[in-house]
């Protein structure tokens, strides 16, 4: 349940405040009157409280006296009398309700249970318990017991914590700072940050979604609403109860290394959402991202008064991860005449403390032209002889008259500090929309805000590359490894065990053999030293997993009685120091000669919010010591894998360094990806570790791994027993249809990767069946339209395109987007012009008729336009109903309610 009848809730027609009154007068009192003062048209109604309302209340003495059920109620009653109120207010009509507290206040499971079980029958929504309320001044709603009234404005806000609320609250009208709506969750017990997410993001008089959180109970629902929503506008949160958390309690470096609020921050920037710090930087955040188009570099020009305020926001700029742009030769002409006198650079460009306005509006000008920077940033101190106001008005102008008056749709941002004493001479700026801020410091903060804002987007609507065709993993096999160490109450894989489930997936090791005492780790060197090379020596143990710890490995051994000693001596040492650690033998490997290599740390870790996470870093004994690691969320492609790559300092290192020639990048993300992928086929793998990976120019090479599994758990949110938090690539759904003329097409579910074919195959398709398609013509593929299609949430979207067995050319594509209810599905399909009477069509709408049904979907709708006679005629052969749209009679509207018996894949 998502967005159903949460209109009850904004957008009520009548609403009632029901008790008998557990709170006191002086709470009842508050919603009483800030309800009788904010404008609310329907009627209002007090129940069962007997006292005196204000003027615009009726009152009655039971919920079953009105004449008519309230589309919201206001409960202030006893938490054991709540499921009845909820059944009677369900059944007459209500569609939601909030259990309102002015403080925290938590009813018990017992409750909380009948409550859910009372509003379920009539899909009553319920908010809280524990909420302070909602406000809605668009719809004159302001039914909560927050500090201070909410002003109506273009943000949302939603958070679980009322100090939160209040908080924000009176920051926002301290500051003019007004909502679309603003939520207390409370409890959470039915309406969540999900269902919000979704609702706001469909309403058109939200600019930005900001959100408070501290933990998420269901995030496969989260991500995907939370994606869905930074889609169409920015979403802003600000985290607490990080330090509440405990890290280090994994079995493996991966799961010492990934603490949950890295985790966390991981599965926001997946979803595109912009994380902060504060409330205060939480509004600054959405008045630079909706005032500003994003920047596509971190490349920043800076023009500020005096040398010492130019260097402090260029100190800032570096330590906030910015570079100073790098002006081009006309710029730097066209600015020497501005440049205070014996300062030799030109960013930052530092004006005289007595510059006019006239300097900073043609210094700003002039570098908003140059393409060496992707924005600008003003920083004005006062002076007796240049006031801020006039050349904050002087700014405003200058980014007007340029063709930047349009705040979002500029193509460089302008934002200016202005170092001067509250209150600030911003008016001009804000008419202007250029953001604002009172220091160097917070608009260095806003500029990478939108560098944040603009990477997270770029994920949301990347292309990767194609695997490559030969990576198709043994699962099986794999598989089959795990579940025998299962079965015989394992918690760690052997050696040999790893190298298999390794190989299954095709990523490299060094040979390894393994010895039961040291004389057989003897006759093993042997071998080893007659290939030419010495060897490696490691204690297996499955109590000892951290080798470096206890001195587990002994390197460079270079005779077989060298092996011999050193492995009785490291046995009778872990005997002697570890008496309970059972030892299991020893590995024997061949020293690998890669002197330009680097060693790197690739795994997977288990966050008991998100699942599986896989951690990519800086290798070696020292991993947890340095922190040089990256966390992201499987599934990957090779896109999502090279940018985790770049999260790391090591990738400098990777890149190439005076005389270390580039590893093999490619190599390294296809590694990474395979990792992810194991995360995908085998949920029973809890954690995992490389540890090094070499990689060079020639490759990667795994010279140590392990690997600690653990049955499968059923997640909240999640189908089976997967552990992932995103919804993977849904391989089950592939397929081979027969067409009525007897050929045969491959169907497979569409991913990113498909871009280039999906364009090809558009350019099959005549303009007029296109036409036909998207109700208008179609001139252009570009980069953001092709995205959009194959950019899928398999949470909520599917597309199945079907292909030329031989070629793989894409022949046609049906596609299904549920609802956030995920009731009902709004379906699409389009097949190459020549391949009409074949029966391509028909089998794709069954195939998607069957997708649906197996999703649980209970009705596909779909719109056509009526000249398309031969799309109707076929929907009508399926079973759909048609009738004419209501606002267009060029339209039908076609329907379909979907079987009830699940289809199986």
């Amino acid at each position: 349940m998502t967005i159903r009848n949460l209109e009850g809730l904004f957008r009520p027609a009548s609403l009632a405040v029901v008790g008998p009154n557990r709170f006191g007068d002086e709470a009842l009192d508050l919603l009483l009157n800030r309800l009788a003062d904010s404008g609310f048209k329907g009627p209002m109604t007090l129940v069962g409280c007997g006292k005196e309302a204000p003027a615009a209340f009726r009152t009655k003495r039971r919920i079953e006296d009105l004449d008519r059920a309230p589309d919201l109620l206001l409960y202030v009653g006893q938490a054991s009398d709540a499921a009845a109120i909820i059944r009677t207010a369900g059944s007459a009509g209500t569609r939601a309700a909030v259990a309102l507290a002015g403080g925290y206040d938590r009813w018990s499971d017992e409750d909380v249970r009948a409550a859910l079980a009372a509003a379920r029958p009539n899909t009553l929504r319920l908010l809280g318990p524990g909420s302070l309320g909602i406000a809605a001044p668009g719809a004159n709603v302001a039914a909560h017991l927050g500090a201070t009234d909410a002003q109506g404005g273009d943000l949302a806000f939603i958070a679980r914590s009322g100090t939160i609320v209040n908080a924000t609250l009176s920051w926002a009208a301290s500051n003019r700072i007004g909502f679309s709506g603003a939520v207390s969750l409370g409890q959470r017990t039915d309406i969540d940050v999900s269902d919000l997410l979704d609702w706001f993001a469909l309403d058109y008089k939200t600019r930005a979604i900001l959100v408070h959180l501290e933990t998420i109970a269901n995030p496969r629902k989260f991500l995907s609403a939370a994606r869905a929503a930074a889609r169409s506008k920015p979403v802003i949160v600000l985290r607490s109860g990080a330090s509440r958390e405990v890290r280090g309690e994994g079995r493996t470096h991966a799961g010492r290394i990934a603490a949950p609020d890295a985790v966390f921050d991981a599965a926001l920037a997946r979803a595109g959402v912009l994380r902060i710090d504060d409330i205060d930087e939480m509004f600054e955040a959405a008045e630079t991202v909706t005032r500003v188009k994003p920047v596509n570099g971190r490349r920043l020009a800076i023009v500020a008064t005096g040398g010492s305020l130019s260097m402090i926001a260029a100190d800032q700029l570096q330590r906030q991860g910015g570079t100073l742009a790098r002006p081009g030769p006309d710029t730097q002409a066209a600015l020497e005449g501005l440049q205070r006198p014996g300062v030799s650079h030109v960013n930052p460009l530092t004006l005289h403390e007595t510059a006019p306005a006239e300097a900073y509006a043609r210094a700003v000008s002039t570098l908003l032209d140059d393409k060496a920077a992707d924005a600008v940033l003003a920083v004005v101190a006062p002076s007796a002889f240049s006031p801020v106001a006039v050349i904050a008005e002087a700014l405003a102008h200058a980014h007007g008259a340029r063709g930047h008056a349009h705040g979002y749709g500029s193509k460089k941002p302008l934002l200016v500090a202005l170092a001067a004493g509250a209150p600030l001479p911003r008016q001009a700026l804000d008419a202007a929309r250029v953001p604002t801020h009172a220091s160097a410091f917070d608009a260095v903060r806003a500029f990478m805000h939108l560098v944040r804002y603009a990477e997270g987007r770029e994920m949301l609507m990347a292309a990767p590359p194609s695997l490559p065709a030969d990576f198709s993993p043994d699962v099986d096999t794999a598989r089959a490894v795990v579940r025998a160490a299962l079965d015989q109450s394992r918690s760690w894989l052997t050696p040999e065990e790893i190298s298999i489930v390794l190989d299954a997936y095709g990523i490299r090791q060094v040979p390894t053999r393994l010895a039961a005492d040291p004389q057989e780790a003897g006759r093993i060197a042997d071998a080893i030293l007659g290939e030419g090379t010495r060897v490696a020596l490691k204690l297996v143990s499955p109590d000892l997993p951290f080798k470096s710890d206890f001195g587990g490995v002994l390197l460079d051994l270079a005779t077989r009685e060298a092996v011999e000693d050193a492995a009785r001596a490291l046995g009778e040492r872990v005997r002697r120091d570890h008496p309970h650690a059972q030892i299991s033998g020893f590995a024997l490997q061949p020293m690998l000669t890669r002197a330009q290599g680097q060693e790197l740390f690739a795994g997977l870790a288990d966050d008991p919010t998100f699942g599986s996470v896989l951690v990519f870093g800086h290798g070696g004994t020292g991993v947890e010591i340095i922190g040089d690691v990256a966390l992201a969320l499987p599934p990957l492609d090779l896109n999502l894998a090279q940018a985790l790559i770049r999260q790391t300092r090591v990738s400098r290192l990777l890149s190439g360094f005076r005389n270390l020639p580039a590893a093999d990048m490619d190599a390294i993300a296809l590694t990474l990806v395979k990792l992810a992928q194991i995360a995908v086929d085998l949920p029973e793998i809890l954690e995992l570790d490389i540890n090094p990976l070499v990689a060079d120019r020639f490759g990667v090479c795994a010279l140590d791994a392990r690997i600690a599994v653990a049955e499968p758990a059923t997640h909240a949110g999640r189908r089976g027993t997967s552990r992932l938090a995103i919804a993977p690539y849904p391989k089950e759904w592939e397929r081979t249809l027969e067409l009525k003329d007897g050929s045969t097409v491959r169907v497979a579910p569409v991913r990113p990767e498909d871009e280039d074919r999906y364009r090809a195959f558009f350019e099959t398709v005549s303009p007029e069946d296109l036409r036909l398609r998207f109700f208008a013509p179609v001139k252009e593929f570009n980069h953001a339209f092709m995205a959009r299609l194959v950019q899928l949430d398999y949470s909520r979207a599917m597309a199945f395109a079907a292909t030329d067995p031989e070629t793989g050319k894409i022949l046609g594509v049906v596609r299904l987007h549920a609802d956030p209810d995920h009731r009902s599905g709004e379906y699409a399909i389009l097949v190459q012009s020549r391949l009409k009477g074949i029966g391509l069509g028909w089998a794709l709408m069954q195939l998607i008729i069957d997708y649906a049904a197996a999703d649980g979907i209970e009705t596909i709708k779909g719109e056509v336009l009526k000249e398309n006679t031969t799309m109707l005629a076929m929907c009508q052969a399926l079973g759909f109903s048609v009738r004419s749209a209501p606002d267009d009679d060029a339209i039908a509207e076609v329907t379909l309610p979907v079987t009830a018996a699940p289809a199986t894949p």
